[in-house]
């Protein structure tokens, strides 16, 4: 059974914002599986993707960056000695290197200096492992994957399934990439239009922190866009922003000029007190609905050091009440969330 519409989701043009209609809202908030089943599979992995999907995700999230050759690649950051085998290949020790991303400096190995051949022989790696060991023990069996795979991986399990399962790319570091002559707007927009996924209904939503490439892309495609932000700092292409400004009202509104939806982080709706526990919700759920926008949630991770005090229980390291966590979003109206833990969310969500 197909769980939802795209459509009925995200609002039907990317310019203009309208007014949310009763016959739009969605029985359940989408559950967006974040880099696949990353709790329990290394991220960004065919094995992590393919088993969200058979736990019941409605889309799969990739991250991408850009290999030397142009091609969109599937990792969390464009630095890959987290979650690749790359620092122990020899043959590329003479590429780790000292580079400025987003006016910060970062050491390591990364995608630009590679081309999706090079890419293709290292093997991804478990970016948590000693919260994760059990994720952990499937490092270096899988390969690294491009956007093309993903969208096939998620066609494949639709027909897999029965249901339509939507992917979510994000943009890394768009400003940085047109820096370095490597745009990834061009490549982006030529993956939508072979795939047909340029048009409002379209099972995909296209996501960034930043603000030029959602710009740029709302004048290219009619494909859901979503706005990312966070508690803290600012889109690295607009430092004279905050997102804490962006998250107003009057922010909020001239989202809705170029985005249909925004994706936050968990402390802007429910922020976390000093002690840990979990406080008061703001109105930004309800400030984003009533400026036509909707409101997906990231990143709800099952680990006690993820959960506020009040949802923890064992060990440590151990798994605490995500389901209750969740739940808590879910009441207060929100639209989507992103999870590395799929299966705990869908049972939670029913």
């Amino acid at each position: 059974m197909i769980r939802f519409i795209l459509a009925a989701l995200l609002l039907a043009s990317p310019v203009t914002a309208t007014p949310l209609a009763e016959d739009l809202a969605m029985p359940n908030p989408l559950v967006i599986a974040h880099r696949g089943a990353s709790g329990e599979r290394p991220e960004h992995t065919r094995a992590a993707y393919d088993l969200a999907i058979d736990q019941g995700a409605d889309f799969i999230e990739p991250d991408l960056v850009m290999s030397r050759d142009g091609h969109l690649i599937v990792r969390h950051e464009n630095e890959i000695s987290e979650t690749t085998d790359v620092a122990a290949r020899p043959e590329f020790a003479a590429r780790r290197t000292t580079k400025t991303i987003d006016g910060r400096p970062v050491t390591g190995w990364f995608t630009e200096d590679f081309t999706l051949a090079e890419l293709r022989t290292l093997r991804a790696r478990e970016r948590l492992p000693a919260l994760r060991p059990d994720s952990a023990a499937f490092d270096g069996q899988e390969l690294i994957l491009t956007f093309q795979d993903v969208v096939d991986i998620a066609r494949a399990g639709s027909a897999r399934t029965g249901r339509v399962i939507g992917v979510a790319p994000e943009l890394k570091h768009p400003s940085y990439f047109v820096s370095i002559g490597l745009p990834m707007e061009p490549p982006l927009i030529a993956a939508l239009v072979a795939n047909a996924l340029m048009a409002t209904d379209s099972p995909v939503m296209i996501q960034c922190f930043e603000i030029d490439a959602l710009r740029s892309l709302n004048q290219s495609t009619d494909a859901p866009l979503l706005q990312l932000m966070s508690p803290i700092g600012g889109p690295a292409d607009h430092p004279d922003r905050t997102y804490a400004a962006m998250a107003t009202p009057e922010g909020l509104a001239e989202i809705a000029t170029y985005a249909d939806a925004i994706g936050v982080e968990t402390a802007m709706i429910v922020p976390r007190l000093a002690s840990g526990a979990a406080g008061d919700p703001t109105p930004l759920v309800a400030d984003a609905h009533a400026a036509g926008l909707k409101v997906i949630v990231w990143t709800f991770r099952a680990e006690n050091t993820f959960l506020p005090t009040e949802f923890q229980a064992g060990e440590d390291h151990g798994l605490g009440d995500l389901g209750g966590w969740l739940r808590r979003f879910y009441r207060l109206g929100v639209d989507g969330v992103f999870t590395d833990h799929t299966e705990m969310a869908i049972a939670s969500r029913e």
